[in-house]
């Protein structure tokens, strides 16, 4: 078992200054990279304030284990704000932030426009603006960075959630030229703006979401392909030499890759199920895809991988993290991917939190209303009786590409599976599953067919007689939250769920794209603002569906109601949200929570509404284990008690 030194604890420091946050977040770290013969002894640290997106940030002396001020020439922004920081050079940093703390230098999705080059030492109203982004854009951003002896810097326009702008050049990170005096000047990256761009040595990287021949081949690569050449032929339009490492196929996408020093390995899922697939780079610069384990991962269980170093060229050696619904999650060292990957060596292993024995986990595919074949996990007793009595929560995201794949999770286990319950993970359509295309079929005008997906599962799970609808919940969180309001106000589903729970919504369409991050979703939702954008976002804006479909008021000034849903009533709900949340305002829970008590209610129409708004915690709903501990407990409290467990 490996000692460890403690270098920083957060409970240690001296408390946000803030009247709603009294507790620090872990934010995430950066590390100073110099290239080959680096020092590695400086990181920047960025903490958040009771968990919201905006964080500080401080510069640390890993050697010393010691944060550094500004008069001693760290790198500090001790003002929460929603932040991009990264090292360019030991003695430079590439910033954007609020400069002046008047929003002027942010996107209207409240992320940086401005870049600016910062050097050490100097204060930062002195650093220099190197890239400046669109108003309308979600984010500039500007990084340079050593890869395996290659020096690599762009700069990014994101201009929505899902395309960007690229230019590149090839800089000089030996600190003789900053990232306003070097010489080599930016060139655009000629890729789809749909597509993202990174490297690997020398080669560059293109993942692909939607199809696309390159500028002089006569070939089309599908959405969701990965497709691998020099960088400098990127640069020269040079098509001729790219590699396809991945193409898609209607049941196979690509999930994630991870790199080490000569290898690139593929995640892939085939029908939600993980294999990996494994590409060496050779000295010559040419790539070999090499055998790697042939054993699929057991329906239920998950495997990961993640870089052993920070700098992933090191070595070959990576961590495998293996973890499912009934299997909590075990840490493996492989020394060498080449030779190893099956198996490696186990390091830690997360204690079991639950008893799992007559617990199993099965995989069904269902028929959408259009006919699409719907994936998803139950986990249940082995033993429980089909006759639709079992307590069954649903569960789903579906947007953004978020894939949701299987899990441990030590609340659902302890709380509800020993308990009896049944779980149920749906991976609808909206969701990364089967690759872009699968995201794309339930975007902005198609959004419903997410909502359609559900209630499709949950007319499964009636007719197998695993629940029925008194028995069942739906549960989903931020855009799950957007779902869950849906089902709870749509016709059909309202009558398929006995109770919900609506965590951290979005909920009133009208009206979120001018709500803190909410403008940067318009390219997964629609812009209210644009007549024919509303058509469609109208039929799947939760607050407007409950106040004017189901209930029949008034949708504007001077306007006569509409006809109400005489069959409809709210199933049971719990919402939850944060004060601290700087990305979904605490706004959409509260207004729809309230239609519910003064509008729906008094006509019998909402009898069981609950809400609880934690102080802390940002999107993420709490900001330590006791918070989450109380949310969880509340939630499957609220469950028991609703559905009869």
């Amino acid at each position: 078992s490996p000692e460890w030194t403690t270098v920083l604890d957060l409970d240690d420091l001296d408390p946000p200054e803030s009247e709603t946050a009294s507790t620090w977040v872990w934010n995430g770290s950066t590390l100073l990279d110099e290239g080959p013969g680096g020092r590695w002894d400086r990181a920047l640290i960025t903490l958040s304030p009771g968990g919201s997106d905006a964080d500080i940030t401080r510069e640390m002396d890993l050697m010393k284990g010691k944060f550094l001020t500004a008069a001693e020439g760290g790198f500090e922004l001790p003002v929460a704000a929603k932040t991009s920081c990264s090292y360019r050079t030991r003695d430079e940093v590439l910033i954007g932030t609020d400069f002046g703390g008047d929003g002027s230098s942010m996107t209207d999705s409240g992320y940086p426009r401005v870049i600016k080059s910062w050097k050490r030492g100097t204060p930062l109203e002195e650093a220099v603006k190197v890239f400046e982004a669109e108003q309308t854009d979600i984010a500039a951003a500007q990084y340079a960075y050593h890869d395996r002896g290659a020096m690599h810097e762009f700069r990014m326009r994101q201009i929505t959630f899902y395309t960007s702008t690229y230019e590149y050049r090839v800089p000089k990170l030996d600190g003789s030229a900053t990232a306003d005096g070097e010489e080599a000047t930016f060139e655009k990256v000629s890729i789809p703006e749909d597509a993202s761009i990174g490297t690997f040595g020398t080669d560059a990287m293109v993942s692909l979401r939607s199809d696309w021949s390159p500028p002089g081949s006569d070939t089309t690569y599908a959405a969701g392909s990965l497709l691998v050449l020099p960088m400098s032929a990127v640069m020269a339009s040079d098509w001729s030499t790219v590699l396809p490492m991945f193409e898609p196929t209607p049941t196979i996408s690509l999930s994630d890759t991870t790199t080490t020093k000569d290898y690139i390995i593929l995640s892939v899922l085939e029908d939600v199920l993980t294999k990996l697939v494994l590409w060496k780079r050779g000295a010559d610069g040419s790539w070999t895809n090499v055998p790697a384990p042939k054993d699929s991962v057991p329906v239920g269980e998950d495997v990961s991988i993640s870089n052993v170093n920070r700098d992933d060229a090191k070595d070959n050696s990576v961590y495998l993290w293996r973890s499912g619904y009934l299997k909590p999650t075990t840490l493996e060292l492989v020394t060498d991917v080449g030779t190893g990957l099956a198996t490696g060596e186990p390091l830690k292993a997360s204690p079991e939190h639950f008893d799992a024995s007559g617990l199993i986990v099965e995989q069904n595919f269902c028929s959408s209303a259009d006919g699409t074949k719907i994936p998803y996990f139950v986990i249940r007793r082995a033993d429980a009786p089909l006759d639709g009595t079992n307590p069954t929560l649903l569960d789903a995201y579906g947007g953004f590409e978020i894939s949701m794949l299987p899990g441990y999770s030590a609340d659902a286990g302890a709380a509800w599976l020993e308990a009896g319950g049944v779980r149920v993970e749906a991976n609808i359509r909206g969701g990364g599953e089967y690759g872009p295309t699968w995201h794309q079929a339930a975007l902005r005008e198609k959004k419903y067919k997410s909502y359609e997906d559900m209630e499709a599962v949950a007319q499964d799970l009636i007719d197998r007689k695993v629940t029925s609808p008194n028995k069942l919940a739906c549960i989903g969180g931020s855009n799950g939250g957007l779902m869950v309001g849906n089902l709870i106000t749509r016709p059909i589903a309202s009558r398929l769920f006995g109770a919900a729970v609506c965590q951290v919504p979005l909920l009133d369409m009208k009206v979120y794209s001018k709500l803190l991050a909410g403008a940067s979703w318009m390219a997964e939702y629609g812009n209210p603002d644009v007549p024919g954008d509303w058509d469609f976002l109208r039929r799947h804006s939760a607050y407007h569906l409950l106040r004017h479909d189901c209930l029949g008021l008034p949708e504007g000034e001077g306007e006569g109601g509409i006809s109400a849903d005489p069959d409809w009533t709210c199933p049971k709900t719990l919402f939850t949200t944060s004060t601290r949340d700087d990305r979904v305002h605490p706004g959409h829970a509260r207004k729809m929570v309230r239609s519910l008590l003064e509008e729906a209610r008094p006509k019998g129409k909402a009898d069981v509404v609950h809400y609880w708004e934690n102080v802390e915690g940002g999107h993420g709903g709490t900001a330590d284990n006791k918070q989450e501990a109380k949310m969880w407990a509340l939630t499957y409290s609220f469950l028991k008690q609703t559905l009869g467990l």
